[in-house]
């Protein structure tokens, strides 16, 4: 079984992936990580993060055993792999890489911004996770005043908003729901009420398999 996890940053879909991996005994993939490591890798040379050749060529040479990086994590980080997932060619470059990894057995759960859309469109289940920005942007700063980083969430909420524009309105793969996504708002849900509410969609799912 294929399960795609799709919505905005910080609407608390990478745990819930994390979560429904573990239960369903299934591999877990970040998509995100992807991007945010090619934005890492150009960033790290000191390279201009608008130049697509140079986005193609750091996206072609990644180093899965690096996507654990605690780095990966900053805000600065990802507003990097905000622009650089725009570039058509960086997706497909990466596309195959996704594909592959969530056909694999026993069964996978990936989380993105186009899992359910461009990358598994066949998935079994597809889950769109929201949440108000405000709450997003305050789930963010505490995530990044636990690392130790100085976060202002009202930068972070305008950090947030202008992601958001951005990936609705990209050429390639924009941030929406498929036409068959189940929309999760866990706006007012802690992690556990969260994880109960997807479960009990895959749930439904597999009952009508």
């Amino acid at each position: 079984m294929i399960i795609a996890i799709d919505g905005p940053a910080a609407s608390g879909k990478g745990t819930l992936g994390k979560r429904l991996a573990h239960h369903y005994g299934y591999r877990h993939l970040d998509t995100g990580v992807i991007y945010r490591a090619v934005a890492y890798a150009m960033m790290a040379m000191g390279a201009d993060l608008n130049d697509e050749v140079l986005a193609v060529a750091a996206a072609l040479e990644l180093d899965p055993e690096k996507f654990g990086n605690p780095i990966l994590k900053t805000q600065q980080v990802g507003e990097g792999a905000s622009v650089v997932s725009a570039f058509p060619k960086v997706r497909e470059v990466l596309v195959n890489f996704q594909r592959q990894f969530a056909a694999d057995p026993p069964g996978a759960v990936l989380d993105g911004r186009d899992i359910g859309t461009v990358i598994c469109p066949d998935a079994d289940v597809k889950i769109f996770v929201v949440a108000d920005p405000r709450v997003r942007a305050r789930r963010r700063t505490l995530e990044a005043r636990a690392r130790g980083e100085v976060a202002d969430e009202e930068a972070v909420l305008a950090d947030i908003l202008k992601r958001d524009e951005r990936d609705k309105n990209r050429a390639v793969a924009p941030l929406r729901p498929a036409p068959d996504a189940h929309t999760l708002d866990n706006s007012n849900l802690d992690i556990e009420a969260g994880v109960r509410a997807a479960i009990a969609i895959v749930e439904q799912a597999r009952a009508k398999r």
